[in-house]
């Protein structure tokens, strides 16, 4: 199995803690952070390689972060993967403009959150 660094970002911490727990079990190295800012601080230091990231989020939504995140040389090779409740087209658009590579609904599959975190994001 291919060993990611995987952060969660949700402001529902037991979801993310369980979505980080999950991942651990899979074997992958695991940061969670809950909330936006949190989250981009632990990116920065963490340097993961697949972000899980809620977008309704208080303070910073999960569009904000994606935007910042991107802004940040270290995290372009990083998948920005949204776990939302917004399944809308227009969330699905405004995503992909913020830098999400993938949109997941909650609740999301088991299989699709394991097969999202073992995918590498394309160079661009």
């Amino acid at each position: 199995m291919n060993v990611r660094r995987i952060l969660v970002i949700d402001d529902n911490a037991d979801a993310a803690d369980l979505l980080g727990a999950i991942m651990a079990m899979e074997g992958h190295v695991v940061e969670v952070a809950h909330g936006g800012r949190e989250g981009l601080a632990a990116a920065a230091n963490f340097l993961p390689d697949v972000v899980f990231l809620d977008i309704g989020m208080p303070e910073m939504d999960g569009y904000q972060v994606a935007i910042e995140l991107r802004r940040n040389p270290l995290m372009i090779a990083a998948r920005i993967v949204a776990l939302t409740a917004w399944g809308d087209d227009k969330s699905r658009a405004r995503a992909v403009e913020c830098g999400f590579d993938a949109h997941l609904v909650k609740p999301a599959k088991i299989e699709s959150l394991l097969s999202e975190a073992i995918l590498v994001r394309p160079a661009k």
